[in-house]
């Protein structure tokens, strides 16, 4: 069974500052290091907590890629959660679970005319290979099984519902169009049936 392992309080956001809380676990299923970032709202009466599984990546949350809206998605749930409260389950799994150096084949693959689910099929690899297992982990220890859900992927929704977590409500996050990633979020509306509007 997942445990809090540590907490931290620390300052995150890109044009601001907010405080939060960083936690660790010990107990989960695989020996990824996954992590929670936790904040707080001055509306104490919010007792379901809005949530995003946000899958590690590099190329987008650091870099900010042209590719994806990961970085973008990310930001804006910082902003969001900075306001209303909220938890971010950040999830060790680049490339939709196929590591990083995979991803970095799977955008050659991108550059020649495939998709991102062509470009992943093509390498050996399932559409997506996230397991949202653990985030489910996360939640019980931090004594939470009924939640609003911040995601356009419906497979983040039957996952943890199928795993004995409440979803209150789905909030949408916003679509973030840039040069370069239109055929991307395309790919995930037509392929993988996110609920974006574009």
């Amino acid at each position: 069974m997942a445990e809090v392992r540590a907490r931290i309080d620390f300052k995150v956001g890109v044009t601001s500052s907010i405080d939060a809380e960083l936690l660790s676990f010990h107990g989960l299923k695989t020996d990824k290091e996954h992590v929670a970032v936790i904040f707080r709202s001055a509306d104490k009466t919010q007792d379901i907590p809005l949530v995003r599984m946000h899958s590690e990546c590099l190329t987008g949350d650091v870099f900010h890629s042209s590719r994806c809206d990961c970085g973008e998605q990310l930001d804006e749930t910082i902003r969001i959660m900075g306001e209303t409260g909220g938890v971010i389950l950040y999830l060790r799994q680049e490339g939709r679970g196929i590591g990083l150096y995979n991803k970095i084949d799977a955008y050659r693959l991108q550059s020649e005319g495939m998709n991102t689910y062509e470009a992943n099929n093509h390498l050996g690899f399932g559409d997506d290979l996230r397991d949202f297992t653990e985030a489910a982990e996360m939640l019980r220890a931090l004594g939470t099984t009924k939640i609003r859900l911040l995601t356009n992927n419906p497979k983040k929704i039957n996952e943890l519902r199928s795993f004995g977590i409440e979803i209150e409500e789905v909030v949408k996050t916003s679509a973030h169009i840039k040069s370069g990633n239109e055929s991307y979020l395309k790919a995930k509306v037509s392929h993988g049936k996110h609920n974006l509007d574009i």
